[in-house]
């Protein structure tokens, strides 16, 4: 496979950079590596990926860097951490070729998964966490972690490794729907685990910059950044807040196949996650198989969600701006969530027209209730004012609803608010605790709470957010007082008797992150944002 693939109208490249490319499989030391026919690359220096629509700062950035001429040898763990000073891993090997050379598939892989990763990964789980259908806890797996780490590591290697179904489980929803999970065994999280850490090594090296949901070293924070800067630095007036229905389930396991082949030749790694996907799930005693989907709650998924949306959105939706699009378009996707912001109208109805028939291809489509496109952005509320209608539309994203607002001078700005039915959640849940700790020690419901509004603030304390910072908190300490009360019908406790437990215990309310394009700035400037 070499140069483009052809999906559905749409041609996609092994990557956006690689139109034009032509070249032959060669080897190279038992690795798979593409020459040309001269058998060297004469492949110019191209550049990483396109930022949204140039500007500094962008919302994206650009790094120009060459592809390798050929692969580079790959070889096992290291037996000591002492290597020669300077020489990189065996992982680290994988991600240099992966970045230099962006057509490779890499054909020997799973010897990566060694003993010593799979002990790491198994260190690294939840030993709270619940178990799977086979019902092993970590304790119990933890008392003969070698035996059991080199029996794993054994079945995997000569192909006797099984896959076990999930256990299904289903947890609220923010709109009251149940969402369905499904609880991997221990062995397949261990495993599981170590396997997106070596396929992590290569497609963070593919990934698009608007890319952030579950991936190393990106946050929901930064994903943020990103879009209010671009709404703040670019030319935005129209939003596309979009949502894939039933992502997840609806995820078609030939095309995942195909997309993953197209770095990883690894027959045994590959069958390997077939056996994953094919597992199926347990639920009420019955195991259930499933035709399409990945199970919501492995270890795996994010990751092969990225890999399937990265061919199917990511890669397509750069072109289709490179190609389509006039003036600028800023580009966030967080999972299967993801805000499109475009300069005119015309544009952002076309491109939505456009997206609905590229994901009807793939089996996908938007969510028509949660995809909305409306009017936002710096000339929205003047725009809609002069033809008499109502203040912009707002939309919702990561746990914040995002408004058209203006600064004291009057001029335009980005506010950010926690999402109303997000915070009455929290609240609810919060005050049927209480009840269950209504008869701690005060000093015990008060360490309680501060960890709690401690977490809180940690992610919703920004700026513009203020007030409903504090009002959470005010909430807060009237759901303690109400608890308190109702410890016995004499209690007299009073509002100001509770403000000394209110200082002690609950930390303030004040703004703990900075402004997103100052930190947006800070974290791009002098390097790519794509890692």
């Amino acid at each position: 496979m070499h140069g483009r693939s052809m999906y559905g109208n749409w041609e996609i490249p092994r990557s956006p950079w690689a139109d034009g490319a032509q070249g032959r499989i060669g080897k190279a030391k038992g690795h798979t590596t593409m020459m040309n026919e001269r058998g060297k690359s004469d492949r110019p220096v191209v550049p990483r990926k396109s930022p949204n629509k140039a500007g500094h700062p962008a919302a994206e950035g650009m790094e120009e860097r060459g592809l390798a001429e050929r692969n580079v040898d790959q070889q096992d763990e290291p037996r000591t951490q002492n290597r020669i000073k300077g020489s990189l891993s065996a992982l680290e090997r994988v991600r240099e070729v992966a970045r230099k050379n962006k057509d490779l598939r890499f054909t020997t892989l799973l010897h990566h998964v060694s003993i010593d990763r799979l002990r790491n990964c198994f260190k690294a789980l939840n030993p709270k966490a619940a178990p799977g259908v086979d019902g092993v806890m970590w304790e119990l797996y933890a008392q003969d972690l070698e035996a059991n780490l080199e029996d794993l590591h054994a079945r995997v290697h000569r192909g006797g490794y099984r896959a076990k179904p999930s256990r299904r489980v289903y947890i609220p929803k923010a709109d009251g729907k149940l969402r369905p999970l499904g609880i991997a065994s221990l062995e397949d999280k261990i495993l599981q685990r170590a396997v997106v850490e070596v396929l992590n090594a290569i497609y963070e090296e593919d990934f698009l910059g608007f890319s952030y949901g579950f991936r190393p070293k990106r946050s929901q924070h930064q994903a943020l950044d990103a879009l209010a800067t671009g709404i703040l630095r670019k030319k935005v007036n129209f939003v596309l807040d979009a949502d894939i229905r039933g992502f997840f389930d609806a995820i078609d396991r030939g095309w995942m196949v195909k997309f993953l082949e197209h770095r990883i030749a690894d027959k045994r790694l590959l069958r390997l996650i077939q056996k994953w996907l094919n597992a199926g799930v347990m639920e009420a005693g019955k195991r259930i198989e499933c035709e399409d989907g990945v199970p919501q709650g492995a270890s795996v998924s994010p990751l092969l969600a990225n890999v399937y949306l990265h061919y199917v959105f990511d890669l397509w939706a750069q072109q289709w701006r490179t190609r389509h699009a006039s003036g600028d378009v800023v580009i966030v996707r967080f999972a299967d969530d993801f805000i499109v912001g475009f300069q005119h109208q015309g544009v952002a109805q076309k491109f939505l027209r456009d997206l609905k028939e590229r994901l009807t291809q793939f089996g996908l489509e938007l969510h028509p209730e949660k995809t909305r496109l409306i009017e936002f952005g710096r000339f929205a509320a003047q725009d809609r004012e002069a033809r008499g209608e109502e203040k912009p539309e707002t939309f919702n994203f990561l746990g914040f609803t995002h408004i058209s607002g203006k600064t004291p001078q009057g001029k335009f700005t980005l506010l950010r608010q926690t999402i109303r039915t997000r915070l009455r959640t929290k609240l609810s849940k919060i005050k049927v605790e209480l009840r269950e700790r209504m008869h701690d020690s005060i000093p015990k419901q008060g360490a309680w709470l501060r960890s709690v509004l401690n977490g809180y603030f940690a992610y919703h304390a920004v700026p513009t957010n203020t007030f409903a910072t504090r009002s959470f908190r005010t909430q807060v300490a009237k759901l303690w007082l109400q608890s308190l009360r109702r410890r016995s019908q004499r209690d007299r406790t009073t509002w100001n008797d509770m403000k000394p437990r209110i200082k002690r215990w609950l930390p303030s309310a004040r703004v703990r992150h900075p402004w997103p394009t100052e930190r947006f700035y800070v974290r791009t400037r002098g390097k790519s944002p794509v890692r």
